[in-house]
């Protein structure tokens, strides 16, 4: 689980590192106006994801099922049906998404100046996201077979290539025109590789659509409603603040909303490649009747990710306004820089949820009451940044974004606590208190060497979560985990060590 975990970690940080480029070399080659205009677009065409019906995620579920048997026929039934239904979710996709192009245009005020390459790019976009559906098939596959290494190399050389033909464009043609361009070659070259790679590994994998199966379709549809619930509950809850912003405040006002937005949405995107393999493992455990074993995985990873969330929230709440900074500029850095702060709290609690509880639920086929919940969430995320955009500006938006988080949170848990039969006081004995206190030391080094070393640069910066990194290891290593019944770090480090010396 390590090394596949491991190598989705590898994958966010080298996207990270992609964003932590591209961010602010968009901004310097389109400006702060049409930046917000591609923005504006790209929220706003977000909502044709949702056409999706959560099938990628059902996909993986129903394909893991088949592999845990070992049925490679009823596996080529499930891959076909899922490519069907990809198939006319993209071509409805496209339809939909032209027409929608009117309303885009009666609802936002497009400068005039760029007006018509807003709209070239909005029709590629919507093209893009058409053909982008059926190009998931083969990640779903992958991951039923937690071929997560070699999917993850094959996406992170993808990633490497996007960035350099993205930058090349707009160097020869700095225009929305040309960014939306830069974003659809490269999913139809990485399906086409990952194809490559699952007849190589798997050449017991067909994709026959005369296999498509109704009966199959509606078990996928049936499981697959709910994921479509949380999709929604996901994009009204970090994708539709742009339009809030650009509808309730300023079009030019999206940018600094946007790179907070930004750090937040790869805070979770982190976290979710632990959710992509907890939920395939959750799945099999499950079909396997290991409930213990099931209940113990929940417990492990949720402490590993409260404690990975209170790194990462404490150094970005303590320093995130400083690596605004440097990362897009001076101007960004009060405004957006608050923004992170909110939001980041809020995180501390949201991200052991998404990160660990949603998929457990995902993958033992109990997602109705979480995903509800989640587009509840998700609405009155909705409902409070529109109430406090005006009074507050962009604060109100982040505090109407970060409070929905933390009540899903607690209520998740409780949905979780039921449905694994166990009592939130174990919860927080095994998950919270321990790593609570030892964020406490980590929290004093952060804030110490902020107001010790002020205005530091880029160096400074990462130096300082290289001291609050080294902190924590000790903490945990020695005190958090010292007793734990379900993960001994030192344990692992003296088995590798004589695993090395043999």
């Amino acid at each position: 689980m390590f090394k596949n975990i491991g190598s989705n970690w590898i994958l966010m940080i080298a996207s990270m590192a992609s964003a932590y480029i591209m961010l602010p070399f968009s901004l310097r080659h389109l400006g702060i106006q049409q930046y917000g205009v591609w923005l504006l677009i790209t929220s706003f065409t977000g909502y044709l994801g949702l056409l999706v019906l959560g099938v990628p995620m059902a996909s993986i579920r129903f394909i893991t099922h088949d592999a845990s048997r070992g049925d490679y026929s009823a596996m080529n039934r499930t891959i076909a049906t899922c490519a069907g239904m990809y198939l006319l979710i993209g071509l409805g996709s496209l339809v939909i998404g032209l027409a929608l192009l009117l309303v885009f245009n009666a609802a936002y005020t497009i400068p005039s100046a760029i007006r018509s390459t807003a709209q070239v790019a909005y029709v590629i976009v919507v093209a893009t996201t058409s053909v982008s559906f059926i190009a998931q098939l083969p990640h779903g596959i992958l991951a039923s077979h937690h071929e997560f290494v070699r999917r993850n190399v094959v996406l992170t050389l993808m990633i490497l290539v996007r960035l350099l033909f993205t930058m090349s464009m707009l160097v020869w043609m700095p225009s929305l025109t040309a960014l939306a361009l830069a974003l659809m070659l490269p999913v139809i070259v990485e399906s086409a590789i990952m194809w490559m790679v699952l007849k190589r590994r798997y050449p017991g994998v067909a994709l026959d659509l005369r296999l498509f199966d109704l009966s199959k379709m509606r078990q996928i549809f049936s499981y697959s409603v709910f994921v479509l619930l949380l999709n929604i509950g996901i994009q009204l809850s970090f994708q539709t603040d742009s339009l809030v912003i650009g509808k309730m405040l300023d079009v030019g006002k999206i940018p600094y909303y946007s790179v907070a937005n930004s750090i937040m949405m790869y805070s979770t995107q982190f976290i979710i490649g632990i959710a992509g393999v907890v939920m395939p493992m959750a799945t099999q455990m499950h079909t396997r009747g290991e409930t213990d074993a099931l209940r113990r995985l929940f417990f492990k990873w949720s402490k590993i990710v409260m404690s990975l969330s209170l790194l990462g929230c404490l150094y970005l709440v303590v320093y995130g306004p400083a690596l605004i900074r440097v990362w897009v500029g001076e101007e960004f850095q009060r405004e957006s820089g608050t923004i992170l702060q909110v939001l980041m709290i809020s995180a501390i609690a949201f991200l052991p949820m998404r990160g660990v509880a949603l998929p457990v639920l995902m993958g033992i086929g109990k997602p109705r009451q979480a995903t509800i919940t989640f587009l509840a969430s998700g609405v009155l995320n909705l409902i409070l940044s529109v109430a406090l955009a005006h009074p507050f500006g962009l604060l109100g938006v982040a505090i109407g974004t970060a409070i929905p988080n933390v009540l899903y949170s607690a209520v998740l848990l409780s949905i979780c606590a039921r449905e694994l039969d166990f009592r939130l006081a174990d919860y927080f004995s095994r998950v919270v208190w321990m790593p609570v206190l030892g964020a406490l030391p980590v929290a004093a080094v952060l804030v110490w060497s902020h107001h010790s070393f002020n205005r530091l640069h880029l160096t400074g910066i990462l130096f300082a979560g290289f001291v609050s990194s080294v902190v924590f290891a000790i903490v945990w290593t020695f005190f958090v985990y010292r007793t734990d019944e379900d993960f001994n770090p030192r344990q692992m480090f003296g088995r590798w060590l004589t695993k090395v010396a043999t």
